[in-house]
């Protein structure tokens, strides 16, 4: 294997000399979905309605099991190679959007238990399929929606549910992609013009360092953690997995995945809690209220930039409307060049994608021929994860019109 990595780097080393490294933008097709959205309703209202949700599984359903997980094709996929998501699809039993859960922190240990057992599965495939990573980039996230953003807010994403991705790019796509906008919006998040970045840095990872008690993750620093092609994350808090892909088959890995969301949680709320009342009591439902009341309370980076942004919000009501008061966030496990695993997490905005925090920007295009040309061998392998899914006792086939349920 140590070779299989020397020749990827050494790939990804000689494509740095024809193009400098910096986010790219690549075109995804898909083909067009004939969807008719109720009159008097607008398109995100729709998209999480019980009835969308059942559409969904009828079209792209591969696999549902009794802790109501959903695994399904992308139909407006990020990458053609591979790409399927895992949705905590909770609409029949939950009928509020914002209602419904939105992050790790408010699933039961039993649903957690299975969620974690079927990432590690499919996370597990993708490596082995892919086991060069000069030849493919692995990615596995997890994305939530804060309740607090109105479901008409353009951009909003279309499922109001707590859901993983796992995508694979061929690397030959991105070496050969034009480089993206570097100031593209929805590059921010993952890099150097996020307001933590910018004003909290060091704080955020004194943060992250005192509170929590990592034993499989290791702090890296950014030089370590950046893909040599597109320089992300750039600025991101970033973990090696010691022990790689079979770190992903201990508990012990996931209680460190849950503690790294539960620090980001209680950073970003214990922030706005800051802007929104000058001098806040520390918040009830802290999971680290030592270290909130002993890193970020008392510094003066933290406080100052608390100030200059509810100032701002006082006298600028744009602004204002575009903060969004709740955590919403993305958690990324990634292949590093090297072959090591590495875990980042970002807060989550509106339109970007989880692809970005690796400088990875998807441009779709609705193209029905290109898409079916890739069709067949994309549904081969997701029907493989299903195989290894449903062998696992992890849940029951989906037929639809594309694929039966054997």
């Amino acid at each position: 294997m140590p070779g299989v990595f020397a020749t990827g780097i050494a790939r990804i080393a000689s494509s740095r000399s024809v193009m400098p490294s910096g986010p790219r933008e690549i075109v995804t097709p898909f083909r067009p979905i004939p969807l008719d959205v109720p009159a008097g309703l607008t398109p995100n209202e729709f998209f999480n309605s019980a009835e969308n949700l059942r559409d969904l599984v009828q079209n792209n359903g591969l696999l549902r099991n009794q802790e109501d997980l959903l695994l399904y094709r992308k139909a407006l996929g990020h990458s053609t190679e591979l790409d399927c998501s895992i949705i905590y699809d909770t609409s029949k039993r939950i009928l509020n959007p914002l209602g419904r859960p939105v992050r790790r922190t408010q699933v039961s240990p039993s649903v957690k238990r299975v969620w974690n057992r079927m990432n590690r599965i499919i996370i597990e495939e993708m490596l082995g399929r892919y086991p060069d990573p000069g030849e493919a980039l692995v990615m596995a996230g997890e994305a939530s929606l804060d309740a607090t953003w109105p479901l008409t807010s353009p951009g909003v994403p279309s499922i109001r549910m707590l859901h993983n991705h796992f995508i694979v790019f061929p690397m030959e796509q991105l070496r050969a992609a034009p480089p993206a906008d570097p100031s593209h919006p929805n590059l921010t998040d993952g890099g150097q013009h996020s307001l933590f970045q910018a004003h909290m840095r060091d704080v955020y990872r004194r943060f992250f360092d005192e509170a929590l008690d990592l034993r499989i993750l290791r702090t890296v620093h950014t030089d370590e953690s950046r893909l040599a092609l597109t320089g992300y994350p750039e600025g991101l808090p970033c973990w090696e997995i010691q022990g790689g892909v079979a770190a992903l088959g201990d508990t012990a890995f996931w209680v460190e995945y849950d503690e790294i969301l539960r620090g980001f949680l209680d950073f970003y709320r214990t922030f706005f809690s800051q802007v929104s009342s000058r001098n806040a009591e520390i918040l009830p439902d802290v999971y680290f209220p030592n270290q909130i009341e002993s890193v970020l309370l008392f510094d003066n980076a933290f406080m100052q930039t608390a100030k200059r942004v509810r100032e701002r919000c006082l006298g600028d009501p744009a602004y204002a409307n575009s903060i969004r008061w709740e955590p919403a966030f993305k958690q990324l496990i990634f292949r590093h060049d090297s072959g090591r695993l590495m875990l980042t997490i970002s807060q989550n905005s509106i339109g970007n994608a989880i692809t970005e925090l690796l400088g990875v920007v998807v441009k779709r295009v609705p193209d029905r021929d290109a898409y079916e040309a890739r069709e067949p061998a994309l549904i081969e392998r997701l029907l493989e994860i299903r195989r290894l899914l449903v062998a696992a006792d992890l849940g029951d086939a989906i037929a639809t019109p594309h694929w039966g349920a054997d």
